[in-house]
């Protein structure tokens, strides 16, 4: 198997790493363990970094992956890809700006921000796990 087979599965584990951070961070602020709030939400902003590199050298290796499905299934993942991109691309701001607010402890405005930046963030990750399983694979994917 070469790289280029393995390192979008990796971009995959990246994603539902980071998923899985931001929700165990959420849990911690809910049970009042900002530590463990603060130790996830890095955890989370560090493995979305990796994914981003790896994305993007992946991406720099390989070129642009067309997905094959035909049918009912194009336009679902066609839809769910667009709406992943254009999110991704918002949350690189929104996030940085959660961040900066928490480094400067300015909780409430941090607090207030994070309520779009959470779910968004989220849907990002999961929709990046979809968007892996329907290309390489489904069986609508890449052979």
């Amino acid at each position: 198997m070469t790289a280029s087979m393995v390192w979008p599965g990796v971009n995959a584990a990246l994603n539902a790493t980071s998923g899985a951070l931001l929700m165990a961070g959420w849990w911690a602020i809910r049970r009042q363990r900002p530590a463990l709030h603060m130790a996830c939400m890095g955890g989370a902003l560090a493995v979305s970094l990796a994914f981003l590199t790896s994305y993007i050298l992946y991406h720099a290796q390989v070129g642009s992956v067309r997905f094959p499905g035909i049918g009912w299934i194009r336009p679902v993942y066609f839809t769910l890809l667009v709406s992943h991109t254009i999110l991704a691309v918002v949350i690189v701001p929104l996030a940085a700006r959660t961040v900066w607010l928490a480094l400067r402890r300015q909780f409430a405005a941090h607090v207030g921000i994070a309520r779009w930046t959470l779910p968004l963030w989220l849907y990002v990750s999961v929709s990046g796990i979809v968007v892996y399983w329907l290309l390489y694979r489904s069986p609508w994917g890449v052979t």
